[in-house]
């Protein structure tokens, strides 16, 4: 079995800074690609950030110079450094790995989410 597990979220300020951090564990052989996704109230998931195991990283246009991702490759994490949030950014953001288990078998994995809230 394969878990994602996400934390770091919480209530913070516009203009405030959070750090998000997804930790995957289990029978896992190799990880491809990590990413972070938020869905909004009423809005569908969308993709914020990917890096991939070669360490390339893409974000969405909405969160360009704000977001950072980082992956670390021994550890099986990756982390959303995400600054200057706005309340456009007030979401349930996920993590999602792309990887192959061991034995075999290849698959998509979600973690079960973490609340961010930009108020004042």
């Amino acid at each position: 079995q394969v878990q994602l597990v996400e934390s770091g979220g919480g209530l913070v300020q516009p203009g405030g800074s959070l750090r998000l951090s997804c930790a995957a564990s289990g029978s896992i052989f190799s990880i491809d690609a990590m990413a972070w996704y938020r869905q909004a109230p009423g809005k569908q998931r969308e993709f914020v950030a990917g890096i991939t195991s070669s360490g390339r990283s893409n974000y969405a246009d909405s969160v360009k110079g704000r977001f950072t991702i980082s992956r670390d490759y021994a550890k099986n994490t990756v982390d959303l450094q995400i600054n200057n949030l706005k309340p456009e950014d007030t979401a349930v953001y996920y993590c999602y790995a792309d990887l192959e288990m061991d034995g075999g078998g290849l698959g998509d994995y979600w973690g079960q989410g973490t609340q961010v809230t930009v108020s004042s």
